[in-house]
Parts: structure tokens; sequence; C-alpha cells
């Protein structure tokens, strides 16, 4: 819809830049500008300035410039014509609109509107009545006070059939206004109409403009067949384009201050409480479903790096891919998801009653990103063990690229399947360009400087990294294997991270030591930080070798010990490789044809090996 510029203008002439943008950061009059901390950037000198005469803001620290709408737009992450209602709102306007195509169905609409705002308070005093105690004792012991509730907009729909119809309809609503709210059920055969929610705990779910559009409701009697239940879909709700609480969460996540990339999507109603009474205002929750495209949209419109917070059961693996498949069309450079797994299947709510909020935030410190996602599920999709299978993992990984509209973000994420290809696989990618020879024209083989064939002839881990390093990735993921292989593992050669293994070995030595407390801890007491995180991109590729999470420890332990034996066959025939081509160099170098024909045959024959 157009606005008017002769609208703006008004807008612009009825509300004063400092006295807005003074409502959040503290403004001090210089001369004819008002002058602050920057808001977008943290300085201990001002160079945040407004000017009311022109009319705009300035920071010089971030180079951030606009007006009024822009920062509207800026710091509480709404679209222009969001902006433009909550100003006009402000300046006392009525924004000019359209005429609507049928002005009995906006009348309606706006009806609606209306005794949704009703329902939600009768449900909130029906939750402090008498008839509510059994959801309030409910609620408290989800740690939830009263102020709580009237924070998050909680109610009780008390288990009466007609009992929010007849009182929503003393105050004058007709079937037909609760109908299209979304509020009762009309039995097809004609009989009265009744609630749709009943014994059950109300949250109000309103749109990006603030509009109260539908309810959830969770049950309180295990009788009932659904714990959840949402409005259905109507004039006023899709429940595709809504995430639970956006509204809060855009404006807490575009507070400079919050640090925030973009919103945590959460399951559910509870858990996005969670979030926000563990001060991560920042958390939404689609309605039941998993995210839909339009929901995307919205997460994006409110940060580039939305974080999904799931369970790490196999539910929310599974959720979490079917997130991934659904994003992967519309990615974009800057526009991605990534994913966090709460341990031992709990939830957020869960951590923050049980370990308080710092254990929520320490969840959500270091989420993986998508590709991950994507990557574990088709490693574990099935064996790798011959080059069928490993040609159809190589084949889906190549159809997930194609699925990637953007062309710069498809090529980063077919470099990097590529790249962990060539890890998981042991491979050392090809040479490119060509031989330099004439056709026809026979060169032996090119033999290596004597410094590169000493230096191969001792085993070192650049002769077989990507093993060596999964070896090493895999006894620190799992340390009942550092303590049951702790002699082989002490004979292999990590180069630069044999300080490491020296510091595994030395924690399973430790009398006191359980490998159930896990090794992180006391590596990063040794301070070997710095050369985890150097292991941390091949985590995935040992776990998958070693058969995944879902394996057992015995399993785990036998396929180390495959893999350890298989590491040193390598070495021991990258050494043998070597002494073959020192004498193959030794005989060319002879001048003596015959002598090298006669070494070459020898070596093709693998007599030398």
């Amino acid at each position: 819809m157009a606005i008017p510029d002769g609208f703006i203008d008004e807008i612009k002439a009825r509300i004063r830049p400092s006295e807005l943008i003074g409502r959040t950061v503290a403004l001090k009059r210089q001369g004819r500008e008002f002058a602050g901390l920057s808001p977008f950037k943290k300085e201990r000198t001002p160079s945040f300035f407004v000017n009311d005469e022109k009319g705009f803001y300035h920071c010089f620290a971030s180079q951030e410039h606009g007006d009024i709408f822009t920062w509207l737009q800026k710091t509480q992450g709404l679209s222009f014509m969001e902006a433009v209602e909550a100003l006009a709102r402000e300046a006392g306007l009525d924004v000019p609109r359209d005429q609507p195509a049928d002005p009995e169905r906006e009348a309606r609409r706006q009806r609606a509107l209306d005794w949704m705002e009703a329902a939600h308070a009768w449900f909130a005093r029906q939750l402090q009545s008498p008839a509510g105690a059994h959801a309030r004792a409910y609620l408290e012991s989800r740690g939830l006070t009263p102020a709580d509730c009237e924070r998050f907009e909680l109610g009780f729909a008390p288990d009466q059939r007609r009992g929010l119809t007849q009182a929503l309809m003393q105050k004058g609503a007709s079937v037909s206004d609760l109908q299209t709210a979304g509020l009762i059920i009309t039995p097809d055969d004609g009989g009265e109409a009744y609630d749709r929610f009943r014994g059950r705990i109300t949250f109000a779910i309103r749109d990006p403009r603030g509009r109260l559009t539908a309810f959830g409701a969770r049950a309180l009697s295990k009788d009932q067949r659904a714990k959840y239940l949402n409005s259905p879909e109507t004039a006023l709700f899709h429940k595709g384009s809504t995430l639970y609480r956006y509204r809060e969460a855009r404006a807490a996540a575009n507070d400079p201050k919050s640090g925030a990339g973009g919103l945590i999507v959460a399951e559910g109603y509870m858990d996005v409480i969670a979030f926000a009474r563990a001060g991560l205002a920042h958390a939404v929750a689609p309605l039941g479903t998993a995210l839909t495209e339009n929901q995307m949209a919205l997460l994006w419109r409110a940060g580039g790096e939305p974080v999904v917070c799931l369970d790490g059961d196999g539910a929310g693996q599974r959720a979490a891919a079917l997130a991934a498949d659904r994003a992967l069309p519309l990615l974009a450079p800057g526009k991605t998801l990534r994913f966090v797994f709460l341990p031992d299947g709990a939830d957020p709510d869960d951590l923050l009653r049980d370990k308080g909020p710092e254990a929520l935030q320490a969840a959500l410190a270091k989420p993986r990103p998508l590709i991950d996602v994507l990557w574990e599920r088709e490693v574990q999709a099935g064996p790798l063990d011959d080059p069928d299978r490993r040609a159809a993992f190589r084949k889906r990984l190549r159809a997930l690229c194609a699925r990637i509209a953007d062309p710069d973000v498809r090529a980063e994420y077919r470099a990097e399947f590529d790249a962990r290809l060539n890890t998981l696989f042991a491979r050392t990618p090809a040479r490119r360009g060509g031989s330099g020879r004439r056709a026809g024209e026979y060169q032996p083989p090119a033999a290596p400087s004597r410094d590169l064939v000493e230096a191969a002839r001792k085993p070192r881990p650049e002769r077989a990294a990507p093993l060596a390093r999964q070896l090493l990735a895999g006894a620190v993921e799992f340390p009942e294997i550092a303590c049951s292989e702790a002699e082989t593992l002490a004979e292999l050669d990590f180069g630069p991270l044999d300080s490491l293994r020296d510091a595994v070995l030395d924690a399973c030595l430790d009398p006191a030591f359980s490998p159930e407390e896990g090794l992180g801890a006391r590596l990063a007491a040794r301070g070997m930080t710095g050369a985890l995180a150097r292991l941390s991109a091949d985590r995935a590729a040992a776990r998958a070798a070693l058969g995944g999470e879902e394996s057992d420890a015995r399993s785990r332990a036998e396929a180390w010990r495959r893999l350890s034996a298989s590491y040193m066959e390598q070495v021991a025939h990258d050494v043998r490789k070597a002494e073959d081509r020192a004498r193959l160099e030794d005989a060319f170098n002879s001048g003596d044809p015959d002598a090298f024909k006669s070494c070459l045959a020898a070596v093709r024959r693998g007599k030398l090996r």
C-alpha cells in the first residue's frame, strides 16, 4: 500500500527525533544537536548525534544514518509499514488506506480482533479465580510467578462447555463473530456452539503488529487427546506464517546490547518462556509444526543467523534435518540457520529449573552450522564400506547442493562437502595440469629430492593426516577408547598433536579419572584448547568412522582398532614406497639404462616392497 509523501512529512513534523531516540539513548544537548554514546557499537566517547532541525541521526562509530522511521526499523526490527503505523499512532494520526474491496469483511475482521482481546481478558481472570487453582499450581511447579503469568499473557480456560461463549455473548458477541475468531466450535448437526478451549492453560499468540490473532492451549488432564491445541486457520490467523512471541523477540534481538545474531527458535511455548526468564528474550516458537518458508522469512527479518534449539534425541535430530532441508533453497549470503542440541533429552525449561539460567546460556554458546546437520544425517544414513555406497553418498550431497538457489552459497557448500569427503575417505586431491611430456615419448617417473626421500622414510602424520586426526579425535570424543587402547595410542605419531595425545594419556592414567566425566575440562586445564580447536573439524568424521552416536562402546572400540591398523599400514606403505623411489633414483642417476629398467621391473612386481 502506497503512503502519500505528505503523510510521512506530517508524522515527521509531529515527532522530534531527539524525543523518540532519547527514550533509549542518553542524549545531551550540544549546540543545535544532541549527542550520546553509540547504540550500535560499544564506545567511551560520544559519536552519536541527533539533529531535530534536519530530522536525522548519524553515528560516526558505525556509520548508521537515518530518520525516525529508520530508527524503528534498525532498533526494533520493524518493516517500513510497521514503523509508519507505530509512529502514526504516536502522532495521533490514522494511516490512510485504500478503500477495502469488502467493507463488511473488514468490519467482521476488526470485530473478531476485539473479541479475541475480550477472550484473553476472560481467560486471565479465570486463571486467578478459584476455578484456576489447579492451573496456577501447575504453573508454579514450572517456576512461574503471578508476574510471569501476566508478562507472558497466560490464562486458563475452565473445563466448561460454554463458559467463554456465554460470557462473550452476554457482552454482545454473535456466533458469527466467535466463529470468525476461531473461539468456538459449531457442530455439523446444527447443535449449540461450544468453547474450543476447555480445561487448558492458554497462551496469547500475536502477529508482528501486536494484534491478538490466536491462542495456544495446553491440556491439564492426561485424558485429553491432544497435549497442545492451537486456534484453527481463520481470517486472522495463519499458522505457517506466525511465530509465538515474534514481536517481543524481534525487539529484544534488535537491541544493540543483546549481541544476538538472530532469534532463538524453540520447540514450544514453555521453552520460549524459559528462555525469556533466563534473560534470552529473543526466542520464538513455531506453532506445533516444522519451520515453514514463511516463518524462516520472519526469522531472517530479525537477524541473519537464527539458532534452532532442539532436544538432542532422535526426534530433535529429525526436526533439525527437516528444517535444514526446507532452508536450503532459501539460503543466501548472510541468511542461514544454526542449531543447538540440548544434552540428555532436556528441554530449555528443564535446564532453567534444574541448573539455572547460566546452563541455558552456556548451551547456546556454540551453535552448529546447518551444513553439520546435513552432513551427519547423510553419513549416518547407511554404511560407506564399498564404492557403490560411497558413490551414492556423494550423489546425495551433490543433490543437496543443487537445491541451493544462490550460486555463491551453493559453491561454498559443495567445496565444504568435498573437503569433508576427502577427510572421511582419507584421500588426497588429484593433481591438476598435464604431465608436460609429448605423446608417445617415454619418460621415467619423476624422482623426489633426497631431502623428501629422507623425510618420507620416517612415519609422519602428514603422510596419513586424515586417519591420524580421526584416531585422535575419536579418543578425545570417547574417553573409554583412550583408556582401553592407551598402549596403541601411545605408539602412534601425531606430529604437532603429540602434546594433545600425551595430555589424553595422562588423564587416562589418573586413578581419579572416569571416562564418563569426559576429557574437556582436563584438557582445557592443560592448555589444550588450541589443539582441540584444530581437531574440531575431524570430530564428525571420527564419530561416523566409529559407527555414530548410537553404536555401543564395544563396537566403537573395535572400529577404532581397525582404523588404527589401517593408519599404521598406510604409514608403512608410504615408507616402503619412499624406499622404492630412492632406489629408483639411485638406479636412474647411475647412468646405466639396464640397471634402471631392472630396478623398475622389480618395483612393479613388488619385489622391493
